[in-house]
């Protein structure tokens, strides 16, 4: 069972893709995406949401982990007269689109996987201004963002850390990830009563309904069930400002949520 506290990559690009559809629904779309299993996520999410226009509106163009660069990718793409770049890859190459798109003087709407949205490990190193307008998307609660100061569910977070880890990172969204899972696996062991067998431990599991939790977004809540294992199904958009993520719109959810 993947029982990982966040939305799956299919999931992410089934949002990324009716964002698309919403804003511009006949953009031709290039994706750079990873030649993997990760990059060939994102192109069934897309699929899954354009349908029957994903073959005429859809360029996709894949990289290896061991290229030097991806600038030939970028050069066919915006040679393709794409309108929306989709950026699936992971940090050192996602710096490198951002840095390359800059010097192209290119501006098409530009979707990064959240999975390379670091402001330390990629925004800062592609250049902070390279990156103003690209837009992610996040469904957790960034505990270096002061909007979050007085939340109930952040407190709750750094109490806990200053009780039980006082020198981990609250830097770290992976401490905040950790905390996360661990809230919801508390639930299901509550909901277990007495019985914690195997069996009713994977009954309970897979079947959560609106639960909240401390470290999501507002509006964001777990969902699972004996056909989708999967926790969470929606996301916010995020746009980068050149020093921060800033969160825009609604809730969305993917496509199959």
């Amino acid at each position: 069972m993947d029982y990982r506290l966040e939305p799956s990559y299919v999931t992410e690009s089934q949002v990324y893709a009716k964002y698309i559809l919403a804003k511009q629904p006949d953009a031709k779309v290039g994706i750079l995406y990873q030649n993997d299993d990760f990059g060939k996520d994102y192109l069934r999410g897309v699929r899954d949401v354009l349908k029957d226009r994903y073959n005429s509106q859809v360029i996709a163009v894949s990289y290896e982990t061991s290229d030097a660069t991806i600038d030939s990718q970028l050069v066919s793409l915006q040679s393709a007269g794409i309108d929306v770049l989709m950026t699936i890859a992971t940090p050192k190459f996602a710096a490198q689109t951002i840095r390359r798109v800059a010097d192209m003087k290119w501006k098409p709407m530009h979707v990064l996987s959240n999975v390379s949205s670091s402001v330390g490990t990629v925004m800062i190193p592609a250049g902070p201004e390279n990156g103003i307008g690209i837009i992610s998307s996040s469904y957790g609660k960034d505990p270096t963002d002061p909007q979050w100061d007085d939340d109930a569910g952040m407190k709750e977070l750094r109490a806990f850390m200053a009780k039980y880890y006082p020198d981990g990172d609250l830097k770290d969204a992976g401490n905040g990830v950790a905390y996360g899972l661990a809230h919801t696996m508390m639930k299901v062991l509550r909901n277990c009563g007495e019985d914690l067998s195997r069996e009713n431990m994977m009954k309970q599991a897979i079947n959560l309904h609106d639960i909240e939790n401390p470290i999501l977004l507002p509006g964001i809540k777990i969902n699972t069930s004996p056909t989708n294992y999967h926790p969470i199904r929606q996301l916010q958009l995020e746009r980068w400002t050149g020093k921060t993520w800033e969160l825009f719109g609604d809730i969305i959810a993917g496509a199959s949520a």
